[in-house]
C-alpha cells in the first residue's frame, strides 16, 4: 500500500521560503509514480499546485505559483519536494502530496488524477 508523508510546513512571513517534503513508502520503484502537490485553504476546494513526471523532466505549475515554486523529486530516496519562494499570504493552506502509477501530460490537473495521498502539512504565511 502506497503511503505518503508530507513535512516541512510551518509559519512564515510574506517573502520567506519553505521547502516541503513528501516521503513515499510501500512502492518498489518510485520512478513509476507521478507526483503532484495540491493545497486546500479554509473553506475552499483542494487545488492543483504542481506536478512532476516520472523522471522529473517535465514539471507543470499552476499560474498562481509559477516562477515562485519549484517541484522536484529524488527517485532513489523515494521523495518529492516543493520549494516555495516569495511566499504570499494567499499561499496559506494545507499542502498535500499525491501519487499515481504513471504520469500523463494534460491540463488542468485535478485530485482525480492521483490515487494516493498524504495527510497534509500546514503552511501559514503572514503579511
Amino acid at each position: 500500500q502506497v503511503q505518503l508523508v508530507e513535512s516541512g510546513g510551518g509559519v512564515a512571513q510574506a517573502g520567506d521560503s519553505l521547502t516541503l517534503s513528501c516521503i513515499v513508502s510501500g512502492v518498489t520503484t518510485f520512478g513509476d509514480y507521478g507526483v503532484g502537490w495540491f493545497r486546500q485553504a479554509p473553506g475552499k476546494d483542494r487545488e492543483f499546485v504542481a506536478t512532476i513526471s516520472l523522471a522529473g523532466t517535465l514539471k507543470i505549475y499552476d499560474d498562481s505559483v509559477k516562477g515562485r515554486f519549484t517541484i522536484s523529486r529524488d527517485n532513489d530516496k523515494k521523495a518529492a519536494y516543493l520549494q516555495m519562494n516569495s511566499l504570499k499570504p494567499e499561499d496559506t493552506a494545507v499542502y498535500y502530496c499525491g501519487a499515481r502509477v504513471g504520469w500523463l501530460y494534460h491540463e488542468p490537473y485535478s485530485e482525480a488524477d492521483f490515487t494516493s495521498w498524504g495527510a497534509g502539512t500546514q503552511v501559514t504565511v503572514s503579511s
